[in-house]
């Protein structure tokens, strides 16, 4: 159903044009919008001419018009003034209304089989016959992205990310619960994952700088049939939740950059205990003091570089020596050697892993 303030804008519009009040009255006999105050003293007789065979007529020095939408009575239009420029005014003021109406049931009907499509919710052969019947390209490039805010979102970031995207006939803008906006954006030829990264960073920088630091946006593969696009939604959502995990200093992530962290995110979680307690024999890096957890991240920053990692912890390079060689006393595993620093940069992201899923509700 059209909002109330876009049927306002549309008379306020009609009347700066052709200098004619006009009104709407739902079947009800609610106002909706009106461009002349007097209006409230017509509303029984839009009531009346609700229930008259007639698509419209003169009453009381106005014009009554009956809008449809598939022969279903929406509305009532009320025009002030009985002449015929007024009443020309009037069919022109039902035929915009009119489709207006053909336009956002258009987008509703769009919307609904947007959402069915990304959850899944279609049989391979209503998803074909569907997107024909709504006008909707079918092997062209798309790739879906979600937008999640710690915020709950409301129509003004709905219509600011359309508003950003320029209203593309072939870009989808949805949503599936009260956090995440979802963009299904069509690519053409030329557009790869570099500019894909650069639309995610748009969209987050069109809703306000002073939301940035509270808004994530992800983003699966590029897929080249709609069929395709839940696959691609699939891996936007797990990238938006892999990037929480490992990734959260970014605003951005994309599905094809989530490493080994895509593989850790699809390991149960017996098995992750299972691993540290033979990694760490019943310890966790938890109990390692701060000194050691830095030195550790450190090192691994620099690529293990002793004399790197050294100079940046304002250390002597025997120290840190001291602190690999106490380390590897304590767990048996030398960062030094690049097949112990890989398990042990594992175990570590297993054990965020399992913290991250400890507070989930599952």
């Amino acid at each position: 159903m059209i909002s109330n303030q876009i049927l306002q804008n549309t008379l306020d519009g009609l009347k700066a044009i052709a200098r004619v009040d006009l009104c709407i009255v739902d079947t009800e006999g609610s106002m909706l919008a009106t461009t002349f105050p007097e209006a409230e003293e017509y509303r029984e007789s839009a009531m009346a001419f609700v229930s008259s065979p007639a698509d419209s007529q003169v009453l009381a020095g106005h014009q009554f018009f009956k809008v449809f939408d598939e022969h279903q009575l929406e509305y009532v239009l009320i025009a002030d003034g009985s002449s015929e420029d007024v009443y020309m005014i009037g069919k022109l003021a039902v035929f915009q209304i009119q489709n207006l109406l053909i336009a956002y049931k258009e987008r509703f009907d769009k919307d609904n089989f947007i959402k069915n499509l990304l959850l899944d919710n279609l049989l391979l052969v209503d998803i074909y016959n569907r997107a024909k019947k709504l006008h909707i390209e079918t092997d062209v490039r798309r790739v879906v992205f979600i937008l999640e805010t710690s915020y709950e979102k409301d129509n003004t970031s709905l219509e600011n990310v359309r508003t950003f995207l320029g209203g593309k006939s072939g870009d989808f803008i949805t949503a599936v619960d009260e956090k995440s906006i979802i963009v299904v954006k069509e690519l053409v030829n030329t557009e790869g994952y570099p500019e894909m990264d650069k639309v995610a960073k748009s969209i987050i920088d069109c809703l306000g700088l002073e939301k940035r630091e509270k808004a994530h946006i992800a983003y699966g593969t590029i897929v080249g049939e709609i069929k395709e696009v839940s696959r691609s939604y699939k891996e936007a959502r797990m990238a938006l939740d892999v990037g929480k995990i490992f990734f959260s200093e970014r605003n951005v992530i994309a599905y094809s950059s989530l490493g080994i962290g895509r593989l850790i995110y699809q390991l149960p979680i017996p098995l992750c205990k299972m691993f540290i307690r033979e990694i760490f024999d019943g310890k966790s890096p938890d109990d390692f003091d701060e000194e050691t957890l830095t030195t550790i991240n450190k090192f691994f920053e620099n690529s293990l570089n002793v004399s790197e990692t050294s100079r940046q912890l304002y250390i002597h390079r025997n120290t840190l020596v001291y602190r690999l060689d106490k380390l590897q006393k304590s767990t048996g595993l030398d960062l030094r050697v690049f097949e112990d620093a890989i398990t042990f940069k594992i175990a570590l992201m297993v054990v965020k892993y399992m913290k991250y899923m400890e507070t989930q509700d599952y």
